[in-house]
């Protein structure tokens, strides 16, 4: 039976071609090096090699496609640098080992005005955008007419799960609380290891569970829950009375860590109601 080869085993390999090509995007002069008397563009594959400390042969043979494949650290490595985005290195990862990298969070929760835009233009259709740890980063009109004005909470009180847990709004909007907590609590816990964010909201699930025991009794029962991606969610508005919702989750171009949620009514009276108090 043949030897089956990695990705960066085969004839032509791409990732050599990438790795050629992201050497020569580099200015010498600017990293350190001489930049005269160069009969290629950028970086030479020794410098490359001395920038990611390994072994000059080693990263020759990466580019020839020699060598099996590299480690995730290598990898890692030589994405710094070669000084590749996060997009770069993704894309390096999956021509090198055939699977992204390992999630690496950043606590930013800001959002471009671009994607404010957007939220904007789906008025009045309430929409949010998230990060991994269920912090609202930006929300429209409608949504605060829906579910709650998060521009009135100071902003380390701006996440869904605080939300649910401790404002009696959110349980009184729900027919049945115990079943959106318990979902809510898994799909969170998913959404965190998937952002590799679990060191990251140890404050956080500390303080929830000192506050709400009920949100501790979920915690510690270790459930997981996969995004339902479409459902549909049904409240009980204060003013509007029964309302139902297609909720689905959309991935932010670009940014792993955010979603954009979108809650679009089922009926055009619903929708007419939300209208109507944005009026």
């Amino acid at each position: 039976m043949p030897t089956r080869l990695s990705p960066a085993d085969a004839p032509d390999s791409p990732l050599g071609a990438y790795l050629r090509d992201r050497r020569a995007k580099l200015d010498p002069a600017a990293l350190g090096f001489p930049g005269a008397r160069r009969r290629t563009p950028g970086l030479r594959r020794e410098e490359v090699a001395q920038r990611a400390h390994i072994s000059p042969t080693w990263y020759t043979w990466l580019e020839q496609g020699r060598g099996g494949a590299p480690s995730a650290e290598v990898l890692d490595r030589i994405a710094a640098a070669l000084m590749l985005t996060e997009v770069e290195r993704e894309h390096l990862f999956l021509l090198g080992l055939g699977r992204p990298p390992e999630a690496r969070w950043r606590d930013d929760s800001g959002v471009t005005p671009r994607l404010q835009r957007v939220l904007d233009a789906l008025d009045p259709h309430p929409a949010l955008i998230r990060t991994a740890t269920w912090d609202v980063a930006a929300w429209n009109r409608a949504s605060t007419v829906m579910l709650i004005d998060y521009g009135s909470l100071p902003p380390e009180e701006r996440n869904i799960l605080r939300y649910l847990f401790l404002d009696p709004r959110a349980r009184a909007a729900q027919y049945d609380w115990d079943s959106v907590a318990r979902f809510a609590v898994g799909a969170f816990r998913v959404d965190v290891a998937r952002a590799g964010a679990n060191v990251a909201i140890g404050p956080f699930v500390e303080r929830l569970c000192r506050l709400s025991p009920e949100f501790e009794r979920l915690w510690r029962d270790n459930d997981v829950q996969g995004s339902p991606g479409e459902a549909v969610k049904h409240i009980r508005h204060p003013l509007l009375g029964p309302l139902a919702f297609e909720y689905s989750v959309f991935a932010v171009d670009a940014r792993t860590d955010l979603s954009l949620v979108v809650y679009n009514p089922t009926t055009v009276a619903d929708l007419q109601k939300i209208a109507g108090l944005l009026g």
